[in-house]
C-alpha cells in the first residue's frame, strides 16, 4: 500500500485548493481513504474519511460544507476539494489508508494502516 498526497500550496484565504492522494498497490474499494492534517504545534486530526465501495464520506465539523472528498477509481485517486479555506487551515495534509474490513470507526489517526507523506497547505489571511 503506497499514498502520495500532492496539491498544497500558498492560497490566500477565501481560497480554493484541491489536494489528490495517488493510491498504488491495492485496490481503492477495499479500503477506507482518510485526510487528516497537523497544524505547527498541535496533534494531527482527522479532516474526512471515504468509502467508495460503501458509498459513505465523513467530515469533521470543522470542514463540513467547505470541503468535499471524491474518489476515482478509475484514476486511484482520492481527491480533498477544499473551498472558503481559512488561516487555521494550515496544516500539513495527510493521506491514509485502512483496510475496510476494519470498520468506518477506524477511520481516525491512530486507526490507519498506512500513511502517505504529506503535502502543506498554508492559508494567508
Amino acid at each position: 500500500v503506497q499514498l502520495q498526497a500532492s496539491g498544497g500550496g500558498l492560497v490566500q484565504a477565501g481560497g480554493s485548493l484541491r489536494l489528490s492522494c495517488a493510491a498504488s498497490g491495492f485496490t481503492l474499494d477495499d479500503y477506507i481513504i482518510g485526510w487528516f492534517r497537523q497544524a505547527p504545534g498541535k496533534e494531527r486530526e482527522g479532516v474526512s474519511c471515504i468509502s467508495s465501495a460503501a458509498d459513505s464520506t465523513y467530515y469533521a465539523d470543522s470542514v463540513k460544507g467547505r470541503f468535499t472528498i471524491s474518489s476515482d477509481n478509475a484514476k486511484h485517486t482520492v481527491y480533498l476539494q477544499m473551498h472558503s479555506l481559512k488561516p487555521e487551515d494550515t496544516a500539513v495534509y495527510y493521506c491514509a489508508a485502512v483496510s475496510l474490513d476494519r470498520g468506518w470507526g477506524s477511520c481516525v489517526v491512530y486507526g490507519m494502516d498506512s500513511w502517505g507523506k504529506g503535502t502543506l497547505v498554508t492559508v494567508s489571511s
